[in-house]
C-alpha cells in the first residue's frame, strides 16, 4: 500500500505531466499561426529595409542638391538664405523620416513577437 506522501507526489506529477502535455499541444496548434506571423515578420523587415534604402538614396540626392546650391551662391545673403532653407527642410525631413521609420520598426517588432504573445496567452489559459 502506498503512503499518503507518495500518492500526493504521484498525483502531483500526473497533474504536471497533463498540464505540460496540454501546453505543448497548444503551442503545436499555434505553430501554423507562428508560420504565418513569421511571414508577416519577414515582410515587415523587408519594408523597413526598403525604407532605409530609400532614405539613403533621398539623403544622397539632397546632399548633391545642397552642394550644387552652395556652388551657385554668389554673395553672403544668398548663402544665408540657402543655409536657412536647407536647415528648415532638413529638420522637416528628419522628423517625417523618423516617424516613418518608427512606424515600420514597431510593425517589425509586433509581427515578430505576436506568435510568442499568443503562445504565452494560450499556455496561461490552461
Amino acid at each position: 500500500m502506498a503512503t499518503p506522501t507518495i500518492e500526493k507526489i504521484a498525483k502531483s506529477n500526473a497533474g504536471a505531466s497533463t498540464a505540460s502535455g496540454q501546453a505543448a499541444e497548444t503551442i503545436m496548434k499555434s505553430g501554423a499561426e507562428a508560420t504565418e506571423s513569421g511571414a508577416a515578420s519577414r515582410a515587415a523587415v523587408q519594408d523597413l529595409t526598403k525604407a532605409y534604402q530609400e532614405l539613403a538614396t533621398k539623403n544622397a540626392k539632397n546632399l548633391t542638391a545642397a552642394i550644387q546650391g552652395l556652388s551657385a551662391v554668389k554673395n553672403p545673403v544668398e548663402f544665408m538664405q540657402l543655409q536657412q532653407r536647407l536647415i528648415k527642410e532638413g529638420v522637416e525631413d528628419a522628423v517625417s523620416d523618423s516617424h516613418h521609420i518608427a512606424q515600420l520598426t514597431t510593425a517589425v517588432f509586433t509581427a515578430a513577437f505576436e506568435p510568442v504573445k499568443k503562445q504565452i496567452e494560450a499556455v496561461q489559459k490552461i
